[in-house]
């Protein structure tokens, strides 16, 4: 089974410089870390190809320093990993990312199954994995809480949301969005590392891609904009309450109360 694992570099502190005129993050500038929810979808991964055997390919699109956490993807077990990357990318909304990943999967050899995390840390849309499989023409769920199999061109999976709890069974090639918690997701292997420090991460360009057209991708190929973005005023107001419980709790009551929060 040919697996692609969608990940993403998302910022590593709330120091984050942003485009005024864009509102666009700079995401060159801020330092990154793997995207949280996408290290489920990695393990989840690696535990197919553990039961089904196969191949783990870590895809990601961002600026080339994104290639930290397509090695770290690979430290814990991937096959390999390709970056989408190009100016022509930059500043993408979650319908502009969708169309270009789904045009840097299909420049791999095939593939049957396609996991991505719940969402990202830094947008919290929870679009992209849905919207790239709606471009790609295949079945999609999300939501994915177990992977009960992957057996006769067929997965079958647990999906959990807030009122119910079904089972799904999707055609392969299809798509899927791992909820957090759905395992334990293992560290990276020093001796992968050390077996891999000589890896060339494949860079996938806008000419590689089937849509070559700068306006599908980008500022100019999102429909969503920035209106407008501000820092909030800091509020480092603080009070210490003493006393007794029933004293402390009337206190906090009352304080609530007048600010509105109860």
């Amino acid at each position: 089974m040919k697996i692609a694992v969608f990940i993403k570099q998302v910022p590593a502190t709330t120091e984050v410089e942003i485009d005024s005129e864009t509102g666009v993050l700079k995401r060159g500038l801020a330092k990154g870390k793997l995207n949280p929810f996408d290290l489920f979808a990695i393990e989840s991964a690696l535990e197919i190809r553990e039961i089904y055997g196969g191949t783990v390919t870590a895809l990601t699109m961002g600026p080339l320093s994104a290639k930290q956490s397509l090695l770290e993807a690979v430290y814990m077990g991937a096959d390999d990993a390709c970056i989408l990357s190009g100016a022509q990318f930059a500043g993408s909304d979650v319908l502009a990312t969708s169309r270009a990943l789904a045009g840097a999967v299909c420049t791999l050899e095939g593939f049957d199954l396609i996991i991505c995390g719940k969402q990202t840390t830094d947008g919290d849309t929870a679009q992209v994995g849905a919207q790239t499989a709606e471009w790609l023409g295949i079945p999609h769920v999300t939501g994915v809480v177990s992977v009960i199999s992957a057996e006769e061109g067929a997965l079958t999976v647990g999906v959990e949301t807030e009122d119910f709890r079904q089972t799904v069974n999707l055609p392969l090639p299809c798509l899927i969005c791992m909820d957090k918690n759905i395992n334990t997701p293992r560290l990276p292997s020093f001796l992968r590392k050390k077996n891999n420090s000589e890896l060339v991460i494949r860079e996938i360009r806008l000419e590689d891609l089937a849509d070559t057209d700068e306006n599908s991708y980008g500022i100019e190929g999102s429909p969503t904009r920035v209106v407008r973005i501000f820092e909030p005023e800091p509020n480092n107001k603080s009070e210490r309450l003493e006393g007794e419980a029933q004293d402390v709790a009337r206190k906090l009551f009352e304080m609530l109360s007048s600010e509105r929060m109860i």
